[in-house]
């Protein structure tokens, strides 16, 4: 996979960035839930920040567990719409959202219950721990509003619609953005929650957002219409989908395990250690959204292509977005790592440990960042084509065999100390991109379809023509 454009590929940079940018401010405003809940947490101290720090790993777990879904829907609705089967997007739509909603339920049933055993089992301090399990019990409860809207926003990237959930995401983060200091600090008859109020903020702003989404796919107003007859179960299509899904929630279910593992690895170097690790993976979220953007539009884009047979198209969007995410987290990362101290500041003002360990972490692994947009491209790229089995075996990889072990190693008093931990990062990022690279350049990717034929003159059309600007208009 070379970083060098070829003159063909400008044709493919026009629907890449009309579909990239809106999928960039929406995560960008999405992770203004993270970044108003890190600075409102963040004047409460330390073991706050710690709380939602050893949180997170947790909760993403769950999600990932049931995440295969939700990737599955995507490149099945994309390739659908590349082979211009609107019946077929439909019940995609549909049968997906019963799937979503019912794993969500059960998985946040089970993480609610057991969320003191888990928070006992990583082995937080003793002051972190009632605020972590408000903070976890409620992030639990909400899953289902989380599971749902990210499955409306893949469905709805997979058709090459990423305005609408942009629209939902601004208005609801603007109101958790008051809702936040509200139910943390307290105001007149509203009590004070602290860490739990920003979960709580969440929880509500995440269910009109869901609410409004479900809204639009009944409707019908942006390509995709779900309908009561679609809603009965089709086994057939289920059993399908969890075949092509599972390879999926295993990979982000490794990677989920690995960041849990990790927690507990940095919990045992105290609470200091364990606030710069949540702020510096808060800073780490928010600087690889534009890199995220461009994957996901490109895996839009692929699943199209390899939907409509033109593999060449694919390989072409794949080729720019890693050249333009590599590019631009290796000059975020330049910058971040200059103005680390002032970064970690922001989240935490009048505790020097924490800024001084949270800066060293951001130098040290920012360098590396446009390792991984490489990465994210091109795993990107396999889930979109269906090949499954390659974005799992790389995350096993990744997590497993270097990231932890690394982790442990260098983290030894002997060796690095608290400063391995971070080395780990930089050093996994660069090996496993390497290794992805050498995967795509195999070509494995380029034979699968999962939509078999496109039939010629098909009722069942979803889409017109293909326009200039190459995004298929449903």
């Amino acid at each position: 996979m070379t970083l060098a454009l070829e003159p063909s590929e400008p044709s493919v940079l026009r629907p890449l960035l009309r579909l990239a940018v809106p999928i960039v401010l929406a995560n960008l405003l999405q992770t203004g839930y993270q970044i108003t809940d890190a600075f409102w947490v963040g004047r409460l101290g330390a073991a706050a920040v710690a709380a939602v720090s050893v949180s997170f790993p947790v909760t993403f777990l769950m999600i990932a567990l049931g995440g295969g879904l939700a990737v599955a829907g995507a490149t099945l609705t994309a390739q659908y719409a590349g082979a211009r089967d609107q019946a077929m997007v439909d019940h995609v739509a549909a049968q997906t959202m019963i799937m979503v909603v019912g794993t969500s339920m059960v998985l946040g049933s089970v993480g609610v219950a057991l969320a003191p055993l888990i928070l006992k089992a990583i082995g937080v301090a003793p002051e972190v721990y009632a605020e972590a399990l408000g903070f976890l019990r409620v992030s639990f409860v909400g899953l289902i509003f989380v599971f749902a809207f990210a499955m409306f926003q893949a469905l709805m990237r997979g058709v090459g619609r990423a305005v609408a959930p942009l629209a939902i995401v601004a208005g609801t983060v603007v109101l958790n953005f008051a809702l936040d200091p509200l139910l943390i600090f307290g105001w007149g008859p509203v009590p004070a929650f602290g860490v739990m109020g920003a979960a709580l903020a969440t929880l509500g702003t995440q269910g009109l957002a869901t609410l409004a989404a479900i809204v639009l796919l009944w409707r019908g107003t942006y390509g995709i219409r779900v309908t009561p007859a679609g809603l009965k179960p089709d086994l057939a299509y289920i059993r399908r989908a969890f075949r092509l899904g599972f390879p999926a929630s295993i990979e982000l279910s490794a990677r989920a395990v690995g960041l849990i593992v990790l927690s507990f690895l940095v919990t045992s170097f105290g609470t200091v250690t364990l606030a710069a690790y949540g702020i510096g993976a808060n800073v780490l979220q928010v600087v690889t959204i534009p890199a995220l953007g461009l994957s996901t539009a490109a895996a839009a884009l692929v699943g199209q292509s390899i939907g409509a047979g033109q593999v060449e198209r694919a390989a072409r969007t794949t080729r720019l977005a890693g050249a333009l995410g590599f590019m631009v987290l290796t000059l975020v990362g330049i910058a971040a790592a200059a103005a680390a101290p002032a970064i970690v500041g922001f989240f935490v003002s009048g505790d020097p440990a924490v800024v001084a360990e949270g800066g060293r972490f951001i130098r040290i692994v920012a360098p590396a960042w446009g390792f991984i947009a490489l990465q994210l491209t091109v795993v990107s790229t396999f889930r979109a084509a269906g090949t499954m089995v390659a974005a799992m075996v790389l995350a096993l990889v990744s997590q497993w065999v270097l990231q932890f072990p690394l982790a442990y190693v260098l983290s030894r008093p002997q060796v690095l100390g608290t400063a391995g931990l971070w080395w780990s990062f930089p050093v996994t990022n660069v090996l496993t991109a390497l290794a992805a690279v050498g995967w795509y350049l195999r070509g494995d990717w380029t034979t699968m379809r999962l939509t078999g034929t496109v039939p010629a003159g098909t009722a069942q059309v979803i889409v017109e023509a293909i326009t200039e600007d190459g995004l298929p208009r449903v």
